[in-house]
């Protein structure tokens, strides 16, 4: 993503930046204190209201990528509009189905990590390629989100690239390792309240410098049929339709929140089954509303572009447009509010990502090889691994800026989830099913549904796609499931011709 057009920050905004980067590694070492064990340092002793864990389930799905390109999206003169929430619904449906389906299974033990699960259900091998899965994608994911992010703190500041990865990189990783989980919810509460007032206020100066205000907001943007809500075509390859929306984004949901670490260690935080239940369904109704206020902002850019009053330069990306607004348009302070409203949704992502990361692998690694040690030492290995880490998604991000190539990167980002959790989803759903489905065949429907996300993938990263983003999750969970199956059926055959 290049912000290269955009004004670099006047003094007082980057005092504004500074303040609050400075501000959330206070937090970090606050919270540092009450840590005694790794239960406390990864989930908060289970004790943390349900509303602070709404906010970070919030939060840590709301990255830079999301609060740019989202707008972005409504902005976009070639028939940009709201179907984008169509998304969103199958957001919603599928924590309501992972509420009653998956989350009882995690609440039946101490766990501290989603994988722990699958060792009950199958055993240490399913176990430990899930959560290898898992650290893989997370590392080099959310490394390409620390370099994006890096990328908007360079133009803004003047600072050269390696020092603006290692200041936003550096100052997460201390304030994570420091405070643990409890650091990492509060500051995710405190980043969420952040971006929405940045992005509140930029909507509200926006709707201002319409020439014709709301009046002219809705009339121009029902001309442009920016206001569509449905999309009922019928073509797999286009990601923003009912059925993808609502089926895709369903499964999609069900894997990015019912089968990955850094969504399922929030719930373990909760007080209990039906706080964590709470927490997640709501969840799903905030992101809609967020998601809502972002296109809205995104329509309102269109509209004030065609009011004659503000010009933009000729080939810009549409997920440009909210950042050159928010440097030219709002005063001295806010602007500095609103970048770090910005950085917040960011740095709630990566946060969460090394805690989550660390204690999979306490969990499903250190642990089960070093069973009979204090838990002075896990808590130490616990912080050792949140800062190797944090030097992996440095290390990530620099070399990304060596690569140089950020438009592949944003996609690789924003389709790596579709890409990964189906699969593991398709674990956890081997797991419910009554009769039982041996390691091997898990193992086998694993790499097969592997193979069959890749078989389309492939062709739309080569400009001819078969299927949309979204549906990415529903053949990676159902080549898992159907592949075990009927290699499960097969083995008893098997064993009695031998």
């Amino acid at each position: 993503m290049e912000f290269g057009e955009l004004t670099r920050l006047r003094w007082p905004d980057l005092c504004v930046v500074i303040l609050y980067l400075v501000a959330t590694t206070l937090v970090g070492a606050w919270f540092r204190k009450g840590q005694k064990d790794i239960q406390s340092y990864f989930v908060g002793d289970r004790e943390v209201h349900w509303l602070l864990v709404l906010v970070s389930i919030v939060a840590t799905e709301t990255s830079t990528v999301t609060f740019l390109s989202v707008p972005g999206t409504a902005f976009n003169p070639q028939g940009g509009d709201l179907t984008f929430l169509q998304l969103a619904l199958g957001y919603l449906l599928g924590r309501v189905v992972i509420a009653w389906l998956l989350l009882p299974g995690f609440f039946r033990g101490n766990f501290i990590s989603a994988y722990e699960v699958l060792r009950q259900q199958f055993d240490t091998r399913v176990q430990r390629c899930a959560s290898v899965l898992f650290l893989v994608t997370r590392t080099v994911a959310d490394g390409l989100r620390l370099f994006l992010t890096a990328l908007l703190l360079q133009q803004f500041t003047g600072w050269n690239m390696p020092l603006s990865i290692l200041v936003m990189g550096g100052l997460t990783v201390l304030y994570t390792y420091l405070g643990g989980m409890q650091a990492v919810l509060w500051t995710d509460c405190i980043q969420f309240f952040i971006y929405m007032l940045g992005a509140l206020l930029a909507g509200w100066i926006l709707l201002g410098d319409i020439p014709g205000g709301w009046e002219q907001f809705t009339q121009v943007g029902a001309e442009a049929g920016k206001f569509r809500l449905l999309n009922l075509s019928t073509d797999m390859t286009i990601p923003y339709t009912l059925w993808a929306g609502v089926i895709g984004g369903a499964f999609f949901s069900m894997a990015s929140h019912g089968a990955d670490q850094i969504m399922v260690q929030r719930y373990l935080c909760a007080k209990n089954l039906s706080h964590a239940r709470a927490a997640l369904v709501a969840s799903g109704v905030a992101v809609l509303v967020q998601f809502l206020l972002f296109l809205l902002i995104g329509i309102g850019l269109f509209v004030l572009s065609r009011s004659g009053t503000w010009d933009l330069p000729e080939g810009m990306r549409n997920d440009q447009v909210f950042g050159r607004f928010i440097v030219e348009k709002l005063p001295t302070g806010l602007v500095g509010l609103v970048i770090a409203a910005v950085l917040a949704a960011a740095m709630s992502t990566l946060s969460s990502s090394l805690n989550s990361s660390a204690s999979a692998a306490v969990a499903d690694f250190y642990k089960p090889m070093r069973p009979d040690r204090e838990e002075a030492e896990y808590l130490n290995m616990s912080r050792l691994l949140t800062l190797g880490f944090g030097f992996a998604q440095i290390g990530v991000a620099l070399l990304a800026w060596q690569i140089d190539s950020p438009r592949s990167i944003i996609d690789q980002v924003l389709s790596v989830a579709g890409l990964t959790t189906g699969m593991v989803l398709g674990l956890f759903i081997l797991g419910l099913m009554r009769k039982r489905v041996g390691s091997n065949a898990a193992l086998t429907g694993m790499v097969c549904g592997f193979l069959a996300v890749m078989a389309v993938y492939i062709p739309g990263a080569l400009g001819k796609p078969v299927l949309a983003w979204p549906w990415f999750a529903l053949v990676g969970s159902a080549g898992t499931v159907v592949v075990a199956l009927a290699v499960e059926a097969l083995t008893p055959a098997r064993a009695g011709q031998a």
